[in-house]
């Protein structure tokens, strides 16, 4: 046993390695794949089919690679092993013989003994592509149990407050998403109820972090984000989202349907007259007439089948069915034209009155009409005003 033991050790320790970097370049290529699939137009529009065929060959030959080391290790294993124990009963063998000389061992004891032995030769040989098989599969599921121990995002616990009516209030927020690297910098602002509050400045200022912030995608490293009196870490997570209308710049859709888009996250089933009245609102319902399903008509994996600024509508659609008592816009009509633009921008202004309103926006139009202005740069509160 300790002669096995030390055999299949340092094996074992080959192959978990060998099990990481399987899993690692597995997830890469997949990762790689799900990329350009999803961006396959742009990679045709660039010619980049050749760079791209070459990139995925590179992928998987990495994978090849330490599928053909896998290989050879499973391939010798077995024969090592083999020859391992054979060498064991030839030295038993000879052992025995001597004994049995020196009138120490009888010669039936040493068959039997040798009997036993040779019946166990093949299960150990087993036992070893068995053990190196688990050892392997131990080191492609480190990543799972990464995920599996990382701690949940608790959304039921904290106090239920109705926020209509109070103050959102940021005082001195600093945040980075990497350690060397600070993101916001004693970021501070004020949003009194029913006023509209409009983030301004250059790109990658730090204005679309405030708000991963104020829906609690992250926590800030100091400072704190208070609701009338009450923090908002303290309120449960869930009840704070319910009572948050967020039009993002990216106009998130999923595959499915416009109903299932324009339903998704609320927790009543509306009718067709509501959802058609949501899609009304947001200057969405001439286009969803134009479609033979109208309402059930699929549009694809990330809402291919539509255009930027019809993605955008169903998504300020979907807020104007949400009623939230804030309303974060994060460039809600950066894909639209100028005459859909005009009519959003008349939805949204109906859509603002009676809630509180954070809009990031870089056009000065969009902006003209807030109650306070605040212009984030380089992460800094370097003004605001009216």
């Amino acid at each position: 046993i300790p002669i096995i033991v030390l055999i299949l050790l340092p094996i074992g320790r080959i192959m978990s390695k060998l099990g990481r970097k399987l899993q690692a370049a597995t997830a890469d290529f997949n990762a790689d794949a799900s990329e350009k699939l999803s961006e396959v137009r742009l990679i045709k529009s660039s010619n980049g089919e050749t760079f791209e065929k070459v990139t995925g060959g590179k992928f998987i030959n990495r994978i090849f690679n330490v599928g053909i080391k896998d290989a050879k290790i499973e391939a010798v294993l077995q024969p090592i092993m083999t020859t391992v124990m054979l060498g064991i009963f030839v030295g038993i063998l000879g052992y025995g013989a001597v004994r049995i000389q020196q009138g120490t061992l009888s010669s039936g004891s040493l068959v039997a003994f040798l009997l036993y032995l040779f019946n166990i030769i093949t299960p150990v040989a087993s036992f070893a592509t068995f053990f190196s098989q688990v050892q392997k599969a131990m080191g492609s599921t480190e990543r799972i149990q990464e995920i599996l121990n990382t701690e949940p995002e608790i959304s039921t616990v904290g106090e239920e407050v109705d926020v209509e009516g109070k103050t959102v209030t940021a005082a001195h927020l600093n945040f980075s998403y990497d350690a060397d690297h600070q993101i916001l910098h004693d970021v501070s602002f004020e949003a009194k109820p029913n006023t509209v509050i409009a983030f301004a400045g250059p790109s990658g200022g730090g204005k679309s972090t405030i708000f991963a912030l104020l829906e609690r995608f992250y926590q800030p490293d100091s400072g704190s984000i208070l609701i009338g009196k009450k923090s908002i870490k303290n309120i449960d997570l869930a009840n704070w989202r319910s009572q948050i209308g967020y039009v993002s710049q990216d106009s998130a859709v999923f595959a499915g349907s416009i109903r299932d888009n324009l339903q998704y996250g609320l927790n009543k089933q509306l009718t067709d007259e509501e959802l058609w009245h949501g899609l009304k609102l947001a200057y969405a319902d001439e286009f969803v007439k134009i479609f033979p399903e109208q309402l059930d008509t699929q549009i694809g994996e990330r809402g291919v089948k539509l255009s930027g600024g019809q993605k955008q509508r169903i998504a300020i659609a979907r807020a104007f069915l949400r009623d939230p008592k804030i309303l974060m816009l994060d460039e809600a009509t950066a894909s639209l034209d100028s005459e859909s633009e005009e009519k959003v921008q008349r939805a949204l202004d109906q859509l603002m009155v009676g809630r509180t309103t954070l809009v990031i926006a870089h056009r000065l139009s969009t902006i003209v009409d807030a109650d306070q202005i605040y212009f984030i740069e380089k992460g800094t509160v370097t003004g605001h005003g009216t």
